[in-house]
């Protein structure tokens, strides 16, 4: 199995990071709720840093991963305080796939979609997100942004060995996983 898109992946997770049941449009046309988005982050400010304070991306990755495969997370080389990511090497009955967490103070959820005639908006578990399909442009990648109020967003982005729609349903599953972990809105 080919693997497409990784090394502009990791570079992507380090500084950016979808929704299901998505239904209205973000930029550009909506698609269905297998889609995801990417954006940059500004550096963590401190009039909202106490929002994430006590959490731990790596832990809340971990937490969302467990019996999926992964090893244990690692801080991104980019934002290492607020960013996290883990590896799964590509085998012969499994895709490879790489997954970020960013716990971003300071951002809207809606700011910064890569590839806005990707991306539509709708919720996780009832939370407000918005998910992009190829945020990057390249196959095989998804990502969820989901609001953590007053100013401030979680970001998960995926990038797989397998085609655009499996990486947004598993993106999907980790975010519905990471949510009820994130500060309640």
């Amino acid at each position: 199995m080919r693997v497409r898109g990784f090394p502009v992946a990791l570079a992507a997770l380090a500084l950016a990071f979808g929704v299901t049941a998505c239904t209205s449009q973000v930029g550009g046309q909506a698609n269905p709720s297998s889609t995801t988005s990417v954006s940059t982050a500004p550096e963590s400010n401190s009039a909202g840093s106490s929002r994430f304070a006590d959490l731990d991306s790596c832990v809340l990755l971990d937490q969302a991963l467990a019996g999926q495969g992964f090893p244990k997370s690692e801080p991104t080389v980019a934002r290492s305080k607020e960013s996290c990511r883990a590896t799964k090497a590509a085998t012969v009955d499994t895709p490879g796939s790489d997954v970020a967490l960013s716990l971003q103070v300071g951002q809207n959820y809606r700011d910064n979609v890569g590839n806005p005639s990707q991306a539509s908006e709708g919720n996780v578990n009832g939370r407000p997100a918005v998910e992009e399909r190829e945020p990057q442009h390249s196959s095989g990648q998804c990502g969820v942004w989901m609001e953590v109020k007053p100013n401030s967003r979680a970001l998960i982005l995926m990038s797989a060995s397998t085609d655009t729609a499996s990486a947004c349903k598993q993106v999907e599953e980790i975010a519905a996983k990471v949510e009820p972990l994130l500060p309640k809105n």
